[in-house]
Parts: structure tokens; C-alpha cells; sequence
């Protein structure tokens, strides 16, 4: 059986990028997270503990994009580091960054990262 958790939508403001202007300035973020564990212990005793909490997994994304990078890579890579740590019980991860609006000469919605683990 598989067993996922998305925490989808995360916004956030932060201050990645290449420019000297987006460390003064800053920017819109969107993270979403993908996670496959199992859970049925949780679900049959309705016992957090036996599951993600996805209120840590906020609070370690909150965490890592708060920490200024060049690179949503970066970003991205710490996330997952990070989540992988915190909760060994991950078969499957997914980390999606995306910056809103980026500073392109043209009209971009987004440019995204994503990291598959």
C-alpha cells in the first residue's frame, strides 16, 4: 500500500538569488512537499508518532528557506537533507521550490526546482 503526505502551497518570503538586489529585496516563494512513508500504525491507533508530522516538516522548510542562498538548488538540497534526517522512515521524496515573479527580462509566472529522492 502506499502512503503519502503533501504539504502543498507553502508561501513564504525569502531572500535567494544571484543579484545583490534580491538579498536587499526579496522575494516570493512556493514550496511543496512530497512525502512517502507508511503510516498505518498511525492510521489504526491514531498515534501522530507513527506518521510525518507535517507541522515539523513546515517548521524545517520555514527553517532552510529563512537561511539566504545563491541557488534554490541549495535551498532545495538542505530541505531535503534535512527532512531525510529528521524522519528516517522516507521511502520517497520530492522538494519543489519555486520562485514567484523571478527577476527575468520577460514575463515569467515561475522557475521552479524540483528534488527527487
Amino acid at each position: 500500500m502506499k502512503h503519502q503526505i503533501d504539504l502543498e502551497n507553502i508561501r513564504l518570503y525569502a531572500y535567494h538569488g544571484c543579484l545583490n538586489e534580491e538579498a536587499l529585496v526579496g522575494s516570493n516563494y512556493r514550496v511543496d512537499i512530497t512525502l512517502e512513508t507508511d503510516f498505518t500504525l498511525a492510521a489504526q491507533h491514531d498515534d501522530l508518532t507513527q506518521t510525518i508530522d507535517y507541522c515539523i516538516v513546515f517548521e524545517i522548510v520555514k527553517a532552510e528557506m529563512a537561511i539566504r542562498a545563491k541557488l534554490l538548488e541549495n535551498v532545495a538540497q538542505r530541505i531535503s537533507l534535512k527532512l531525510r534526517e529528521k524522519f528516517h522512515h522516507i521511502h520517497f521524496l520530492r522538494v519543489k521550490i519555486t520562485k514567484l515573479n523571478p527577476p527575468m527580462n520577460g514575463n515569467v509566472q515561475g522557475v521552479s526546482v524540483i528534488i527527487e529522492s
